[in-house]
């Protein structure tokens, strides 16, 4: 399956850029299930993000690898995989691009594939993953605004 959004910020994209740390990584975890971060490299090639999902009754590790990255003069981007997945995932790839919209604006896209082991709860995981990737829209607004610096 594949989720696809996009949010327009008001920061460069290198400044956007410069914004994908911890910082922000912390900021846009969903409010449900809690996240413990127990690793975080960064978005670079080779990089490894880590972390525990707390469902109440049981917890999951998911862990990713930045298996991309580049930069060029209208674009950043990034990838990463899943190398450690929760039960219910079989498949994890999520490019988080960053375009140029001119000096002052970007656009920040998510491009997430997904799989899990079998279709139906494939197509029952499509809302609520979209759900919480549409969440992080307002975090990026904020976290990316016009007076904030990053």
């Amino acid at each position: 399956m594949k989720i696809n959004l996009s949010t327009r910020v008001d920061q460069s994209y290198l400044k956007v850029k410069e914004g994908f740390t911890e910082d922000l990584f912390q900021s846009l975890n969903p409010p449900f299930p809690p996240v413990k971060l127990l690793r975080f490299d960064g978005s670079s090639t080779g990089d490894i993000v880590s972390l525990e999902l707390n469902f109440i009754l049981f917890k999951q590790v998911w862990t990713s690898e930045i298996t991309d990255d580049q930069t060029d003069e209208n674009e950043f981007y990034f990838v990463d995989e899943g190398i450690k997945l929760p039960f219910f995932l079989r498949f994890w790839r999520h490019k988080h691009r960053v375009v140029s919209q001119g000096p002052s604006q970007s656009l920040i896209i998510d491009e997430i594939s997904y799989r899990a082991p079998n279709k139906i709860l494939e197509i029952f995981l499509f809302p609520v993953l979209y759900a919480q990737f549409a969440m992080r829209k307002p975090v990026y607004k904020k976290y990316f605004g016009k007076h904030r610096p990053v």
